[in-house]
């Protein structure tokens, strides 16, 4: 197949679009900068310039769909354009293009609330519910995707959970860096079960979702290991096998929450800053259980995961050291 990749400059993107060439699809990707990904024809622009869209999408047969605005902050318009509006223009360029199939990569956090998450994950996308700017427009895109679902032009969503391994400069990049600086603490308990997934395993369901979009069209599926951890046993693992200290001290989930409403306020007054320490939306997950069935995902898109969440850990350890 001939295959658009937005957002191939990131993490997950370009890990999804080096899986495809190997597997002996045609890549063509769009983002901001080059993706660095070895046999891929980048297009250079952003998903919110129609014209850039418009010749991004000519000739290809289906598209995954990872640009997005990810951040703990920001203006809210920021999001939007990108999230929603980006989505909006991505889909209404790949219809008249021609495009058959469509893997939108979306967000277990478009369904949360603050709560805990358990069970299949898939209930609809719930902007007003959504905690914070990200996950509400992520919320909104992924309802725009699965709405233009349609005969001849087959849209599935992918919600991959906390996707990390060697290299990921998010959810890894994140810890690392505030464990190192002594801010990373473990909220509440550190006992909430969170359930993650190893890049290798979230790029294999992508592309299984990709293959059969004809049969699964018009459906949200989570994606994790299915192996849930206590997030305080997590968050220890990956600082040890990247050589940080681990999480020493802890902060009671209702006052992290706390801290996290007042921190957003601040960082409103003042944007432009870097990322804030804490949010609601991050105190929340952090405390809160997060693990999913994933029966469904793995019957229907004929997957599983290859990669255990131990393995990736040695994996990354190994990739940290020699590094160092």
């Amino acid at each position: 197949m001939r295959v658009l990749v937005t957002g191939a400059s990131g993490y997950l993107g370009g890990a999804v679009a080096g899986e495809l060439i190997r597997r002996g699809h045609d890549v063509r990707t769009l983002q901001r900068r080059p993706s660095r990904v070895d046999g891929a024809l980048d297009v250079l622009g952003d998903v919110t310039d129609a014209a850039r869209v418009r010749t991004a999408v000519a000739g290809m047969d289906a598209v995954v769909h990872l640009a997005a605005k990810v951040s703990l902050a920001g203006a809210p318009a920021e999001f939007d354009a990108v999230n929603v509006e980006g989505t909006r223009t991505l889909l209404d360029e790949a219809r008249r293009a021609g495009v058959t199939r469509v893997v939108h990569v979306s967000s277990p956090s478009v369904a949360h609330a603050g709560t805990s998450l358990v069970g299949d994950g898939t209930g609809r996308a719930d902007p007003d519910r959504a905690r914070g700017d990200y996950a509400r427009t992520k919320a909104l895109g992924e309802l725009l995707a699965l709405e233009s679902d349609a005969p001849g032009f087959a849209v599935v969503a992918i919600r991959p959970h906390l996707v990390w391994g060697p290299g990921d400069p998010q959810l890894v990049g994140r810890i690392v860096e505030r464990a190192r600086t002594r801010r990373l603490p473990v909220i509440g308990n550190g006992a909430a079960l969170i359930d993650t997934t190893y890049i290798d395993n979230a790029v294999a369901a992508i592309v299984a979702a990709l293959d059969r979009a004809e049969r699964v069209h018009g459906r949200a599926y989570v994606v994790t290991n299915g192996e849930p951890r206590p997030v305080g046993e997590l968050l220890a693992g990956i600082c040890r096998a990247c050589g940080v200290p681990a999480p020493a001290w802890r902060v009671p989930a209702g006052a992290a929450r706390g801290a996290g409403a007042a921190v957003e306020a601040l960082w409103r007054l003042r944007p432009g800053r870097d990322e804030p320490p804490m949010t609601r939306f991050l105190a929340e997950q952090l405390s809160t259980a997060h693990w999913f069935d994933q029966r469904r995902v793995r019957e229907d898109l004929d997957w599983a995961p290859t990669i255990t969440i131990d393995e990736g850990l040695a994996r990354l350890a190994a990739w940290t050291a020699a590094r160092n």
